[in-house]
């Protein structure tokens, strides 16, 4: 495996690559790696030839500034657990090399997807993330790019932005990577006390109600289901609920009846304590 820092030292080393004829996959995280990373990272390697993988925490999409210096950075261990998986390259950018003084971030409308869910009590975060997606892809180059359903709304703002581009880039959503007990994978999960890590599964469980067969003889409508789930996790007051939402996987826009949209995802966002969690399930 081998570790870069520099853009230099980057761009030699795809070059190398390309010269060979390898097919580049690239999984982005911002590190405090997690099975669910690396499922990212196995995707990518039975997909393409030659493995990339950043760790950097963009300062440009955390609205709250508690949240920036609070985020796990475990740069050691991380590299030994990509050295494990045999992920070919590793980049770790200082913001100067992410960030230059001369290099100017494109703006894209992404119109409601934005304004949505995460997008509602994140203000700028989709802008940050979008801006530093952008500007990994511009160095790196990928023939794919992984990325998770756990973060589905940015997966649906990266997919958007790549039309906008007009890029060839070949963008991939791997499954959400759950604890036994449910709970999705989360590189915040660490920091959840001994109470709350109990109380977090809570999330999955009201969610994968919708996964079951005959879903409408329960719920007659997305509305009947949503009061439902309220109306339980008011009975949780450690767990302060953000959203709820049943949308259209292709636009992110609320549904009022089962069959507005085939795909469909309920949405949630909470936050648990002091550390915020989000969630979600797909289905038809």
């Amino acid at each position: 495996m081998i570790i870069v820092r520099t853009n230099a030292a980057l761009i030699s080393v795809l070059d190398t690559a390309r010269q060979q004829g390898k097919r580049i996959g690239f999984v982005p995280t911002m590190g405090a790696l997690h099975p669910g990373h690396l499922s990212l990272l196995k995707s990518a390697q039975q997909l393409t030839d030659f493995t990339v993988c950043s760790i950097f925490v963009n300062p440009t999409q955390f609205n709250d500034p508690a949240d920036l210096i609070n985020y796990p950075r475990t740069e050691e261990q991380d590299c030994l657990y990509l050295k494990t998986a045999n992920c070919d390259v590793v980049y770790l950018p200082s913001v100067d090399e992410i960030y230059p003084s001369n290099w100017e971030a494109p703006i894209f409308d992404f119109g409601s997807l934005a304004l949505v869910m995460e997008g509602a009590h994140r203000p700028g975060h989709f802008k940050g993330m979008s801006q530093v997606v952008f500007r990994l892809l511009q160095l790196v180059q990928p023939n794919a790019l992984f990325m998770g359903q756990k973060d589905l709304q940015q997966f649906a703002i990266v997919r958007r932005m790549l039309q906008l581009m007009n890029s060839t880039i070949e963008l991939i959503c791997c499954p959400i990577i759950r604890e036994a007990d449910g709970l999705a994978m989360s590189s915040r999960n660490v920091r959840l006390t001994a109470e709350e890590r109990t109380l977090a599964p809570a999330l999955f469980q009201y969610l994968k109600i919708l996964q079951a067969p005959n879903l409408s003889l329960h719920y007659t409508t997305p509305n009947d289901y949503l009061k439902y789930v309220e109306m339980q996790l008011k009975a949780i007051p450690v767990i302060q609920l953000e959203y709820l939402q049943i949308v259209a996987v292709e636009s992110l826009q609320d549904i009022t009846h089962w069959n507005d949209a085939k795909a469909k995802a309920a949405c949630i966002g909470v936050k648990l304590g002091k550390i915020r969690l989000i969630d979600n399930v797909l289905f038809n």
